[in-house]
């Protein structure tokens, strides 16, 4: 019996998936309050174009004025998460495990690592060597290469009780032209990816997200 329960959400306004993902993060944290069980959930989407920053991050990583933002049609909110600013959009897989890490016998750590370690096979099915940056979490390409390293993954999590919400950013076919709004993840000296870019071609989105998921119940099981 797999751990958790597979959504995909398809395209989606980030406010609505947030309303998703918490309610299943309140209800795992209520059962587990009471010695019960609850399922946990795993979400894909993608959303239309948005930039969150974590409770940690700088609205000085913003690039432009907030009020421009809506000109330009992103949305724009400030959450519990993780991590500094980001951007979500249209080609890039969000996805938001909200997993009691209980059931995997997990700490945060090893968590955040396990989930790295899931795009880093992933990128492999692609012939891209995806890498860990000390200190900065995340899936990186040339991390050790000056002023070559640039991020195809961003993860930022919450946790409470060892429940986690948030999750990940994993760059497909993002226009990454919306990085340059900001300083992404609080970084003003490396770069953006994408699978498109590091290929030269679009690929095939419903066939990343389905490699993906089937990674993910190799990696949670």
């Amino acid at each position: 019996m797999n751990h958790f329960v597979y959504h995909d959400l398809g395209r989606i306004e980030y406010e609505n998936a947030l309303e998703r993902q918490t309610a299943a993060f309140n209800a795992l944290l209520e059962a587990k309050a009471q010695n019960s069980s609850a399922e946990n959930h795993l979400f894909f989407c993608e959303h239309l174009p948005v930039l969150t920053i974590g409770k940690s991050g700088k609205d000085a990583n913003l690039l432009i004025p907030e009020e421009l933002l809506a000109d330009r049609g992103i949305s724009f909110y400030h959450i519990n998460r993780g991590g500094d600013i980001t951007y979500h959009g249209p080609g890039q897989i969000t996805g938001y495990p909200v997993f009691d890490l209980d059931c995997w016998k997990l700490g945060l750590k090893q968590y955040i690592d396990i989930l790295e370690e899931t795009i880093i096979r992933f990128l492999a099915l692609y012939g891209i060597k995806g890498e860990r940056l000390p200190g900065a979490t995340g899936v990186w390409i040339d991390p050790d290469v000056p002023g070559k390293a640039r991020k195809i993954c961003a993860i930022g999590v919450k946790s409470s009780r060892f429940v986690t919400m948030h999750g990940f950013a994993l760059n497909i076919n993002t226009d990454l032209s919306y990085f340059s709004l900001i300083n992404p993840c609080g970084f003003k000296d490396k770069g953006v990816t994408s699978l498109e870019k590091e290929l030269g071609a679009a690929q095939d989105f419903e066939l990343a997200k389905a490699r993906l998921h089937s990674l993910f119940l190799d990696m949670f099981p």
